[in-house]
């Protein structure tokens, strides 16, 4: 069966006919519109489509350029999901609280004030033919509305991605650069605690540090500082950073100076990066990375942190494609670590039963513009 043709979708924006790939981050300074995906580890892919088109009711978000309309769409019936027993974990219970109690140490020790720990899953496909990235994000959109959430389908680069990110990495228009750090997770706002605040204003600093680096001095603020939003199933505590680029900075030096994301990563974010080097056990891939899209023409973009993201592996080690999918926690002095184990199951729960086809309930997608 020949695979899917090349996409890529962000809320109302449907892009094809693919006409360029790089992993250069020039590309996004030059013409036209890209759909980009950075893994966690690295890894830059940056595509360029030539028809970019709006196909439903205009979102108020920053939007790509519009050249025709169709009908909104809803989900399809090519996306088989695997079932909810046959997960499985790059960390379990044991593994991951000991980590949990190992970044205590390292906290003790002066290392690091915060580091986030992640496992990642993954499940045999039951039926890889009837497994299209970009149905699974319907679903996503129907079952788990998030308001970064988009598909890139590039099956001939090895990029199959779903993502339903409530987190916003990185928005450009212009000159001027926004950011959306989460840090805070609860059932609901009674659940967020002293250390759910203060791992977000210690993470926050560190995202104005980073943005302080590529936008002009002075120009770096923080508008908003933890705002509970609601999102299907959960709330989080998120904050904005916003500054000005410095003359001559554009997206290569936004993504060498910014990324991985701090709210993914940790605070000081190297000491951060060298224990989770440590602990994990697995690859994060596009989880934890940049997915997005950049219209060079008019020099707006929007990445999300790419967290609640699904994706597929079709060359796996065994010849079996697999669905993986990402979830962690961030880890301070006063992480309890069978909490965070509880954090973890809380953030993947929801969003396993959608691609299952188990759940398909609507939420509040918590969108908030700065």
């Amino acid at each position: 069966m020949n695979p899917p043709s090349p996409l890529a979708r962000f809320g109302d924006v449907l892009a094809t006919d693919l006409r360029d790939v790089t992993s250069d981050p020039a590309a996004l300074e030059s013409a036209g519109w890209w759909a980009v995906v950075a893994d966690f580890e690295g890894r830059l892919l940056c595509a360029r489509f030539g028809d970019v088109r709006d196909v439903g009711r205009s979102t108020g978000r920053p939007s790509a350029r519009i050249t025709a309309g169709s009908g909104r769409r809803t989900p399809g019936t090519r996306w088989r999901g695997p079932a909810l027993h046959t997960w499985r974990t790059s960390m379990n219970r044991s593994s991951y609280t000991a980590g949990v109690a190992r970044i205590r140490e390292h906290i003790a020790a002066g290392d690091v004030y915060q580091a986030n720990l992640c496992r990642v899953l993954s499940a045999p496909l039951p039926d890889p033919d009837a497994s299209d990235i970009d149905e699974l994000a319907a679903l996503l959109a129907s079952g788990n509305p998030a308001p970064y959430g988009g598909t890139i389908r590039l099956p001939a680069h090895g990029v199959e991605v779903a993502t339903a990110s409530p987190e916003l990495y990185l928005r450009r228009s212009g000159r001027t650069v926004i950011s959306g750090p989460i840090k805070g997770t609860g059932r609901t706002a009674a659940d967020l605690q002293e250390k759910d605040h203060a791992e977000n204003v210690m993470i926050v600093d560190l995202v104005r540090n980073d943005l302080g680096r590529v936008c002009a001095s002075g120009s770096v603020t923080v508008p908003v500082l933890c705002s509970v939003e609601p999102h299907p199933g959960l709330v989080h505590l998120v904050s904005t950073v916003r500054g000005e680029l410095a003359p001559g900075a554009g997206w290569p030096e936004l993504l060498r100076d910014t990324f991985p994301p701090g709210s993914v990563t940790g605070a000081p974010k190297l000491s951060a990066l060298r224990i989770i080097r440590e602990l994990e056990r697995a690859p994060r891939g596009p989880y934890c990375g940049g997915i997005g899209w950049v219209d060079a023409d008019r020099g707006t973009g929007e990445l999300a942190v790419g967290i609640r993201t699904f994706w597929i592996e079709r060359d796996a080690p065994d010849d079996t494609p697999l669905l993986r999918f990402g979830t962690g926690a961030g880890i301070t002095w006063g992480s309890d670590p069978e909490a965070e184990w509880a954090e973890t199951e809380l953030k993947a729960s929801r969003l396993l039963k959608v691609a299952s086809g188990t759940h398909h309930h609507s939420g509040a997608s918590g969108r908030r513009v700065p």
